[in-house]
């Protein structure tokens, strides 16, 4: 691989007082970093945020080629400057292009020129309580042809955007409407990738649910409507008389880095976590019956995101208020902690910038 070259800009922009809306504001550079069948992935650069050249033929406008992943660094009290789990994030966008039929990237080289561009901009990373500096890595395809075949040419990007939190309603209980007509994703499809396409098609279902006073919906199977599998942006669990249950990954759920690290986190209180199919019936009966005690969502954007209202057709599912010794309050102030530097790292996920 080439060496890095940074070219710094010569206009850098105002820093924002608030971070505003979720992924409004970038900041001033980004990495850009080329792929050409026969040469590799090649000429590695930081370089001023701008508009990228696209040729209207590029693959990824035509035939939608393309994968990203989300993570954050954090800035902890003394200034130290933290990422959570970037590898992951980095082994996790590999398996997604080998389902895109993409090139697979160095993961230790973009890690070490992520380094450097959160180095550069380290300035840009807010302090304020539950504020980050959201990182977004992906991968298009470049090459100019109308055909249906894998590109020869791609470019991977690295942006940067300071952000609050991603609901407005913070760790407040969110609006979940079970989502009983349209499907996102079958096993055997792309639901299991970070790909744009899964995101493209659960727009039109969050739209019609937002319209309706809900934050998201919550999706069930592609083939029968009737096993809960995840949330438009978060994957989702339920505490059901004691036994804490998240839906198993069977090729069309996300296999999220926060989802791991919540069960891992459980698991080390002592706590059983059962990956297994659970119909949104079980999930019903289980309200009937008072058992269902929790229900929350866990992403890389929001951490945790307790469920206040669960709706499925008629059904309208209120759940307690969420007390500070809930399960989802415990884990947010957990793997917060952990992220900001305030709490011991006995699992080795914080990797601090040298």
């Amino acid at each position: 691989m080439q060496e890095l070259k940074i070219i710094k800009s010569t206009t850098l922009k105002d820093k924002p007082e608030q971070v505003g809306d979720f992924g409004t504001i970038f900041t001033d550079h980004m990495f850009v970093l080329d792929y050409e069948e026969g040469k590799g992935w090649h000429n590695p650069v930081i370089e001023p945020y701008q508009p990228m050249l696209v040729d209207p033929a590029s693959a990824i406008l035509h035939y939608g080629q393309g994968i990203f992943e989300g993570m954050k660094a954090y800035k902890t009290n003394d200034g130290l400057v933290q990422l959570f789990r970037p590898r992951d994030n980095f082994l996790r966008l590999n398996r997604s292009a080998e389902r895109l039929c993409i090139p697979q990237i160095d993961v230790d080289f973009v890690l070490e020129c992520l380094n450097k561009l959160i180095e550069l901009e380290s300035e840009w990373i807010p302090t304020k309580e539950g504020t980050s500096l959201y990182i977004r890595p992906y991968i298009v395809a470049t090459e100019s042809f109308l055909g249906v075949r894998p590109s020869h040419k791609y470019k991977l990007f690295i942006i940067l955007s300071p952000v609050g939190a991603y609901y407005p309603e913070g760790l407040k209980p969110v609006k979940i409407l079970v989502e009983d007509k349209f499907v996102r994703a079958v096993a055997g499809g792309l639901g299991e990738a970070k790909t744009m396409a899964n995101y493209a098609a659960s727009l039109l279902a969050a739209q019609e649910a937002k319209s309706k006073g809900f934050s998201q919906v919550l999706w069930l199977d592609g083939v029968n409507l009737k096993y809960v599998e995840e949330v438009g942006t978060m994957n989702i669990f339920f505490k059901i008389n004691g036994e804490i249950i998240t839906p198993a990954l069977n090729g069309s759920i996300l296999p999220g880095i926060t989802r791991d690290s919540v069960i891992k986190v459980l698991k080390s209180w002592g706590l059983t976590v059962n990956e297994r199919k659970i119909s949104i019936d079980e999930v019903v009966e289980a309200f009937d019956n008072e058992l269902l005690e929790e229900a929350f969502g866990t992403g890389t954007a929001a951490v945790i995101s307790p469920v206040g209202i669960l709706q499925y057709k008629d059904k309208k599912m209120e759940l307690k208020d969420f007390e500070s010794d809930s399960i989802a309050h415990k884990l947010y102030d957990f793997i917060t902690k952990l992220q900001y530097g305030k709490e011991n790292d006995t699992f080795d996920w914080i990797k601090s910038l040298s």
